[in-house]
């Protein structure tokens, strides 16, 4: 039961109606606090580690640790090297950090260019007939115009 506050004024109707009912509501009330099943009907929960992401997403995230992992010995041990010679310089240590994260970022836009100049290169035919041969370089031009879609085809030899 829900303990009352003292209170100097009266209750009216309304509030007592209203306590009768949240009064009722922790009576009735019922909760189960079974653990949910491991496998079946249980709603998801957050899982630990990377969130959902798409599979591009997944593999962009994987390279950039990858590099960033990879650069960090390589610089680190510059970076030892000079501070122990004694010819450190601020500028120098940037740039040997920044180095081969920039290098790798420049080779990966250079593969990507070379990709997409391959791509859009025209494939090349070979056909080997024999006998007569007759081949029909013939374009199909389709226009669809107007509200109802009244389509034209035009057949260019």
């Amino acid at each position: 039961m829900v303990p009352e506050p003292p209170n100097l004024t009266p209750i009216t109707e309304s509030e007592a109606e209203a306590r009768r009912l949240i009064e009722d509501a922790y009576r009735t009330s019922f909760r189960d606090d079974s653990p949910t099943p491991a496998i079946g009907t249980a709603p998801p929960v957050p899982q630990p580690g990377r969130p959902p992401m798409s599979q591009r997403a997944t593999d962009v995230s994987g390279v950039m640790l990858a590099t960033g992992i990879a650069s960090m010995p390589i610089s680190g041990s510059i970076s030892l090297v000079m501070w122990t010679v004694g010819q450190i310089d601020p500028v120098v240590v940037g740039i040997v950090c920044v180095a081969p994260v920039a290098f790798l970022g420049a080779l990966s836009r250079v593969f990507k260019r070379a990709k997409d100049v391959a791509a859009a290169a025209p494939p090349t035919h070979h056909h080997h007939y024999e006998g007569k041969v007759v081949q029909d370089h013939s374009r199909y031009s389709t226009e669809t115009r107007g509200l109802i879609a009244h389509t034209r085809n035009e057949l260019r030899r």
